[in-house]
């Protein structure tokens, strides 16, 4: 993984570090993983969710007890729900979505697969992703998982970004790198 300057980043990678180590050895990687996107789902749609977690406000007590009651509800493995409960009493919370990601992209990776995302100006057909799909695979050496999202105002063609690397044949971005040799010619 990339190293950031961001503390979020560093804090968020070493409990998705901790926590990939200890499924991996338990043989529940799949498992934590569902649940870990499970948790990730409550926060995107619970407004009140997502405020416990993000926001300083609330103390430790608070929110270990809010983790123990939605964990409770919830009914994750042992493995996770002790996780959640540590991140909470460690005032940690506020990384939870970071070290989901940074969780996500470890097992990702310890099954030999990349995840690229990829904008076009118009959805993709099923030949067009199957065909991009297999280019990306050649291309990484590594089995592909595509995220896909329309931005009409590419014009044409995609952008893809896999981890730092951006490939841009977008028509937008040629007709902006051809306008500004224009203007340097004249």
């Amino acid at each position: 993984m990339a190293t950031s300057s961001s503390p979020v980043s560093g804090v968020a990678e070493r409990y998705a570090q901790s926590l990939f180590e200890l499924a991996r050895d338990e043989g529940s990687l799949e498992t934590t993983e569902q649940e870990l996107v499970q948790f990730q789902s409550l926060i995107d749609e619970s407004a009140d969710f997502r405020r416990l977690v993000e926001s300083p406000a609330f103390t430790s007590d608070e929110q270990l007890r809010a983790i123990g009651a939605i964990v409770a509800a919830v009914g994750p493995s042992v493995l996770v729900g002790n996780f959640l409960k540590v991140v909470a009493s460690n005032r940690r919370l506020f990384a939870l979505p970071s070290i989901v990601r940074g969780f996500r992209q470890m097992a990702a990776a310890h099954r030999g697969e990349v995840e690229a995302e990829v904008v076009s100006a118009h959805a993709l057909n099923d030949e067009q992703r199957r065909e991009l799909a297999s280019a990306l695979g050649a291309y990484t050496q590594k089995t592909v998982t595509m995220r896909e999202s329309v931005d009409p105002a590419l014009l044409g063609g995609l952008v893809v970004r896999i981890g730092s690397r951006q490939i841009d044949t977008s028509l937008r971005t040629k007709l902006s790198s051809l306008k500004l040799a224009l203007k340097e010619v004249g």
